[in-house]
């Protein structure tokens, strides 16, 4: 073979891989399911960044929750994943729990007026200004905070401080214990430091302990058979229950919560025997985009950010140097610029398909610059719908949440607020 045709051809060559390599149009239209959003969002005159939760999926994930737990244990909804009293409301009718989950003071002293008869765990030890703060605020009524309201402790000084604050305020608090089962995230990692926190307990007249929490979501992420650290983690479990029944003796409380589990978890625990009595979910209800898990195959996404197209453009402009026609001509996905109404949320584009942000370009709260192909046809005033990537702070960024059901906005439910209120 000549020396020019063997040049030829290798160039040839390296071309046909560039092809190859170059990324192929991804671009679609809205499906039919989004453009009914859409529709509905239009008649119901909304024009403005928008939380959706689908009712009918919400329903489907619940009642999936429902047989997985089958009974075995009781339910523990976690409120930082569902932040709204109504949304609550609906999870705690149809699963039957009055059991909460909270990690955020001013939730608390909302949900203790809002349903008197819920039975409340802190999903987080607070500081003890935040527990001083709850009792300040706490207007009376049906709840009883020492039936009713369990802190969590997680060493020693924060014991003694909920002691000190119990007989300060001359009430009775309940406390449960944090403990280390693998995550590695604060709670007590020795017999030792539980024993202390039992006698710290035992010697308050007015704290009184309640149960034990493990909390345990490495199992499924770390490298490795989430069952063989399920095993360890509930091993470690065993151990510190065996210890606080084995100090506590006749002490120990006949309605102990010993809670463990979470959405990316809680299946684990179909089969076999285990030391906690209850399991905690929350975000498995609406699965935002992290929960996207093979433990959490049988859930399905519920929730959604919907946001109006500002502004079209048929080209990429980079400001300085401008590679946007260079970006474009390598990537047909780069084709067109979108700007939408808000933006930089915890989210990823959903619909229509084949929208991306542009890193060269930036991110922005106010004016998101999305890319797409010629293939998506959208218009200034049309929706583009984005999936939370968590629910928990992203359902409170958008005012009253809307719920789609039977092709319609059939309900509007106010979310909570920093400030103790509810934002609308």
């Amino acid at each position: 073979m000549k020396r020019r045709s063997l040049i030829l051809g290798s160039l040839a060559g390296a071309a046909g891989l560039t092809l190859l390599a170059r990324p192929r149009d991804i671009g679609e239209n809205h499906s039919p399911y989004f453009a009914g959003l859409g529709r509905a969002l239009d008649q119901a005159g909304r024009a403005g960044p928008t939380l959706i939760v689908d009712q009918q999926q919400l329903t489907h994930n619940i009642s999936t929750l429902q047989q997985h737990i089958n009974g075995r244990f009781d339910y523990r909804i976690v409120a930082k994943s569902l932040p709204s009293p109504d949304l609550l409301d609906t999870v705690m009718a149809q699963s039957g729990s009055r059991r909460l989950m909270l990690f955020h003071q001013p939730f608390i002293n909302l949900v203790a007026e809002r349903f008197p008869d819920a039975d409340i765990l802190l999903g987080k030890p607070m500081p003890v200004a935040a527990a001083q703060n709850f009792y300040r605020q706490f207007a009376g009524g049906p709840f009883s905070p020492a039936r009713q309201l369990r802190w969590l402790l997680d060493t020693p000084a924060r014991a003694r401080q909920y002691a000190e604050l119990a007989a300060a305020l001359e009430t009775d608090l309940l406390a449960c214990i944090e403990l280390d089962v693998g995550l590695h995230r604060g709670g007590v990692t020795a017999d030792s430091e539980l024993l202390e926190i039992l006698d710290i307990l035992q010697d308050s007249p007015r704290l009184h302990f309640a149960g034990l929490m493990g909390y345990e979501p490495h199992i499924v992420k770390v490298p490795g058979d989430p069952l063989d650290y399920r095993e360890k983690a509930m091993d470690a479990y065993r151990g510190y229950l065996a210890t606080a029944r084995a100090h506590l003796g006749d002490q120990w409380p006949r309605d102990a919560v010993l809670n463990a589990g979470g959405s990316p978890t809680y299946q684990l625990y179909d089969e076999g025997d285990f030391p906690c009595n209850e399991l905690a979910a929350g975000s498995c209800l609406v699965k935002p985009a992290d929960f996207d898990l093979p433990s959490l195959a049988d859930h399905r996404a519920a929730a959604w950010i919907a946001t109006p197209v500002l502004k079209r453009e048929d080209k990429l402009v980079i400001p300085g140097i401008n590679v946007g026609p260079l970006q474009s001509l390598w990537d047909p996905n780069r084709e067109r610029t979108f700007f939408t109404y808000g933006g930089y949320w915890k989210a990823v584009p959903e619909s229509p398909r084949g929208l991306s942000t542009n890193a060269l370009y930036g991110r922005s709260t106010n004016q998101e610059m999305l890319n797409g192909s010629s293939s998506i046809d959208l218009q200034p005033d049309d929706w583009i719908f984005l999936r939370p990537t968590q629910s928990e702070f992203v359902f409170l960024q958008f005012g009253d949440i809307a719920v789609y059901e039977d092709g319609r906005i059939a309900a509007n439910w106010p979310v909570f607020a920093e400030n103790g209120r509810y934002a609308g």
